[in-house]
């Protein structure tokens, strides 16, 4: 017997083969085209091969369209799981940005499914069907293949309460030190399909990000004797390895990759030999009848992206995003200028995302906004100390290296996933950094409403609820200090503000300055 494990994960509802920055776009990616590849790996004649799909995560949330239909048409949210069931998935894992828009939504998301949601380390205190299954075991010509569902245990720590009524999540290498033995006992092969990532280098074991627990693939693989194979993913990374001899793999993400794990079986139902892989999208074509699934309501989405909103006075392009975030920049003001506007705050705290977010064309439209706003954050309201800002300013520091003379990004924001994010620009604050000191040292500057900021002072400050929780390792923001949370995502508040200012004037903020 040769089994397949056939992975997608972080698809990010890019459904079609586009990135939505133009109604015609074209994109090498898209869950459109890995459904032609997965039909492709899944097509035999052999009744010795098996193919088993399994989807890791991070499905229903992240493009535009996962946007429009959870806040525009909530009636289409099925469309999830009937992909997932035109791929044949065969058991479906919980990702974090699965409950970003609440427990209602994600049922009905998954309420056209011919499979198990896994959920092993998901404790549900009111018992809901959705999370009542930790794995599942799946049988073929004798031969039982047992699948593990795991989900980052870090979902608590960033997601907002009301999504998570009655959740409790556990930890992944506790949770699978209880399972897999039994497991064992029940199957002839042990799979852990983990919506989480390595946290550690595969062949050298050495650390490569903070170990707090938001990834613990290395831990489930040097700790939990008895996994035959692990599908990992979160960290959007494309890998296909082996890790104390056992098979991993992780797809990328938006559809980018389709992974695979080959197990060979001998007659006794063990296995004998393994191999990762995965496989690139781009050649194949969209596959017909997912285009034919998502075309209404992708059609309504676009027309959607191209309502006008407003108009920019001035420019609001991100040219250069490096020098962005060295220098401030007219849109990172803007975005901070609507948050504080949300909240009534003086003090705000934005990120430039990515190194693919393009600011703000003159004729501003939803396209634009969704394009360059492109998490589905809402605003939290935090008290902190002066203590604490400083801390965070200087963990913002540590983004900036010098290096013969130039700045350049530290790898840790680098490798092994790009964490452009985790950096902040704040406004209502006049601060400075020195690249020229140690890590830690370099807040030389900091001042509120023009006198230096004390360690004890009270502050107010509004930041994304993903920050204000402590994401990106930002201890000293916490739950506890967050006095209150606005309802609405952020896409929505940008559009308010032009309804209310539909002129903005760009303006180039002076007061952050870096020293090198």
């Amino acid at each position: 017997m040769q089994i397949k494990l056939i992975s997608t994960s972080d698809v990010h509802g890019y459904l079609a083969p586009t990135d939505y920055s133009s109604r015609d776009h074209v994109a090498p990616f898209g869950l459109s085209r890995a459904a032609t590849l997965i039909q492709q790996l899944t097509q035999t004649d052999d009744d010795t091969v098996w193919p088993i799909v399994i989807d890791n995560g991070d499905f229903v949330q992240g493009s535009p369209l996962t946007y429009f239909i959870a806040r525009q048409h909530q009636e289409a949210a099925p469309l999830y799981s009937r992909l997932a069931n035109r791929n044949h998935v065969q058991a479906g894992i919980f990702g974090n940005h699965e409950f970003n828009y609440g427990l209602d939504f994600l049922d009905l998301c998954e309420s056209a499914r011919h499979y198990p949601m896994l959920a092993a380390n998901i404790e549900d205190q009111q018992q809901r069907t959705l999370f009542a299954k930790p794995y599942t075991i799946l049988e073929r010509a004798g031969v039982k293949v047992a699948i593990l569902g795991l989900t980052t245990q870090f979902v608590g720590r960033w997601e907002l309460p009301a999504h998570l009524d009655g959740l409790k999540f556990h930890d992944v290498v506790e949770t699978a030190k209880h399972f897999v033995p039994k497991l064992r006992e029940l199957a002839d092969v042990v799979v852990v399909a983990y919506h989480g990532g390595l946290e550690r280098d595969p062949q050298t074991n050495q650390p490569t990000e903070r170990l707090n627990g938001e990834n613990r693939g290395s831990a489930l693989l040097n700790e939990v004797p008895g996994i035959d194979a692990m599908i990992t993913g979160h960290q959007h990374r494309r890998l296909a390895v082996k890790v104390q001899g056992i098979p991993v793999t992780q797809p990328g993400m938006k559809g980018q990759n389709v992974g695979m794990i080959t197990l060979d079986l001998n007659a006794m139902h063990q296995v004998t030999t393994t191999k990762a892989e995965t496989f690139s999208v781009k050649d194949a074509a969209p596959d017909a009848t997912t285009m034919q699934l998502i075309h209404t309501v992708n059609t309504q989405m676009e027309d959607w992206l191209d309502t006008p909103l407003g108009t920019i006075n001035g420019s609001m392009l991100v040219q250069d995003h490096l020098d962005a975030r060295l220098h401030n920049h007219p849109y990172i003001n803007f975005i901070n200028q609507v948050e504080m506007a949300a909240t009534g705050t003086d003090i705000a705290a934005t990120a430039l995302f990515n190194d693919d977010v393009p600011g703000l064309k003159q004729h501003v439209t939803m396209r634009e906004v969704m394009n360059s706003y492109v998490y589905p954050n809402k605003l939290a309201v935090e008290t902190i100390t002066g203590a604490d800002l400083k801390r965070a300013l200087e963990r913002c520091a540590s983004y900036f290296l010098l290096q013969d003379g130039h700045v350049i990004v530290n790898p840790e924001f680098l490798n092994p996933k790009l964490r452009h994010y985790i950096y902040d620009i704040y406004s209502g604050i006049d601060y400075t950094f020195d690249l020229t000191q140690p890590i830690g040292h370099r807040v030389v500057q900091l001042d509120y409403h023009g006198q230096p900021v004390q360690p004890a002072q009270a502050l107010t400050v509004t930041l994304n609820h993903y920050r204000a929780g402590g994401g990106g390792n930002y201890p000293m923001y916490q739950t506890a200090k967050i006095q209150h949370q606005l309802p609405t995502d952020m896409t929505v508040l940008i559009a308010d503000y032009f309804a209310k200012h539909p002129v903005v004037t760009a303006t180039q903020p002076t007061n952050f300055k870096v020293h090198y």
